[in-house]
This record gives C-alpha cells, sequence and structure tokens, in this order.
C-alpha cells in the first residue's frame, strides 16, 4: 500500500470540535489487495488517552483515575473515615480514646523514646527514585513523578498546618500544636505516591511503603509526641491529599497530546483504503 494525498471518506466521521488531519493509505493502481490486506485494513486503533508523561496506562485503576465516582469511593470516604475517627477520638472522646491510648502506653512503654520516626518516613522516597532508576515500569516519567510528588507534599502541609494552629490542640508531652500529626501525613503521602507508582509492579511495594508509613505513626505514639487521634486524622490527610492531586491531574493531562486514530476507508476512486485521523 502506498501513501498518497488523497482525501478520504471515513466509514466512522468524528464529530468531536478537535483539529482533524486526515491522511490515506490507498491500495496499488494495478495490484488488487488479497484478503490478509483487507482483513487488516480494518484494524482500528485506538487513540492516545494516556495522560501526559504517563508511560502506559498499566491497570484498569489507574486508567479510571479522573472518575468522580472512583475517586469519591476510593479516596474521599476512606480518607474521610480516618479523619473522622481521628476527630471522634480526641482526647477523652470515643470507646477508646486518645487518653486511653496514652496509658496504655505509659503502661507498657514508658521508657521508649527513638528518632527514627523522624527519618525513617523517608525510606519509601529512597527506593522510589531507586526503582525509576533500576526499573522501566515506574507509572510516570521522574519529571512528572517528582511534580506530582511535590504537588501532594504542598496540598498536605496546605491541610495540616492551618488545621493544627485552629485546634490548638497540646501535646501528650506538653508542646503545642498537636492535631493532626505532620510526620504520619508526609509519611503517607509518600507511602501513597509509591502506591500509585509501582502498585502493578508488585503489591508488596505497596504493603512495605505503608507499614513504614504505619510505623512511623506508632512511633509518634510511643515516642509521647502525639495522640492516635492526630495520628490517624494525619493518615487520612496524607492519603486524602495524593488522591486528591493524581484525580485532578488526570482530568488536566488527558487527551492533551497527539490522538491518532486508523481507520477503514473509501476513496474517491472507490477503492478500500486506509485513514490516518491525527487530532490536535
Amino acid at each position: 500500500m502506498l501513501a498518497t494525498p488523497v482525501l478520504a471518506q471515513t466509514q466512522q466521521p468524528d464529530t468531536r470540535p478537535d483539529t482533524v488531519v486526515t491522511t490515506s493509505l490507498a491500495t496499488d493502481s494495478v495490484a488488487q489487495p488479497s484478503t490478509n490486506l483487507l482483513a487488516a485494513s480494518i484494524t482500528l486503533t485506538q487513540g492516545d488517552t494516556i495522560p501526559q508523561g504517563q508511560k502506559n496506562p498499566f491497570t484498569e485503576a489507574q486508567r479510571r483515575e479522573g472518575e468522580n465516582k472512583r475517586y469519591l469511593t476510593r479516596a474521599v470516604l476512606p480518607a474521610a473515615a480516618l479523619i473522622g475517627a481521628g476527630v471522634y477520638t480526641i482526647q477523652g472522646n470515643g470507646l477508646f480514646s486518645s487518653f486511653d491510648a496514652r496509658d496504655a502506653r505509659n503502661r507498657h512503654a514508658p521508657e521508649f523514646a527513638t528518632k527514627v520516626d523522624d527519618y525513617v518516613f523517608f525510606v519509601p522516597l529512597a527506593y522510589l527514585y531507586g526503582f525509576n532508576i533500576f526499573s522501566s515500569q515506574n507509572r510516570h516519567e521522574v519529571g512528572r513523578q517528582t511534580k506530582l510528588l511535590i504537588a501532594s507534599g504542598a496540598l498536605t502541609s496546605a491541610l495540616v498546618w492551618p488545621t493544627k494552629k485552629l485546634t490548638d490542640i497540646d501535646r501528650p508531652n506538653n508542646d503545642n500544636y498537636a492535631f493532626p500529626s505532620g510526620h504520619t501525613a508526609y509519611a503517607f503521602t509518600i507511602a501513597t505516591v509509591v502506591d500509585k507508582e509501582f502498585r502493578h509492579k508488585s503489591p508488596w511495594v505497596s504493603v512495605g511503603s505503608y507499614a513504614i508509613a504505619t510505623g512511623t505513626g506508632i512511633m509518634r505514639m510511643l515516642n509521647n509526641e502525639h495522640w492516635m487521634a492526630d495520628v490517624i486524622a494525619g493518615a487520612g490527610v496524607g492519603i486524602l491529599s495524593v488522591n486528591t492531586v493524581y484525580w485532578l491531574h488526570d482530568k488536566l493531562a488527558k487527551d492533551k497530546g497527539l490522538n491518532t486514530t486508523v481507520a477503514p476507508t473509501v476513496l474517491p476512486n472507490g477503492r478500500p483504503g486506509l485513514g490516518l485521523s491525527v487530532q490536535f
């Protein structure tokens, strides 16, 4: 088949308002197309609906990231449940309150003290970029991945620090600004980004990231730096921030690149061919 400048008549015209550039692939003017060639000509190539910077839509969940319903059920509701549980257990409230958790800590580990919780939540960040170096299965290109991480961290900060000022709750060690836990929020922010970028590679990547984030929150409580309510709410904030950023990114970036469609065509001379549609 030879490329010709003849305008094609597509069997299924595209009514979308985008600018479309169409060209055709026609059969040779002498030789008739074989059966196999005709069969191949009716193959339709889907448009590129991968968001900018994303290498491949690895999983169904990733392809549906921008759906409002999915965002509500998979991100907003779980995060709201965690934040709500944190509010419910503030100080002496709830069936098992933050005061109860503090008393249990004082009974079983009164001398516990470590600085590990100040650094351990960065471990998933280290193997996030380690995977980028040694694996080609990262979901987004490294530059866009970094921007998503920074945007998620910025949203986490925008939620955590004003809330700390607004609630003005003292910590169990009598320091101020307890609710919610910033360490825990950032730990779950990093863990959730790692989960989204490498979930398709192995579920153990996600399990390990969330285990480290959970351990960070537990150590904040054992160090007497935070109440249980602070830690639970911080986890919800981190999860919500990342999912919100990825949801918005999917909505803003999808279909912004070149989208191509190959469809069977009938040329003005009546011969079959292929039409290539490129949308900008």
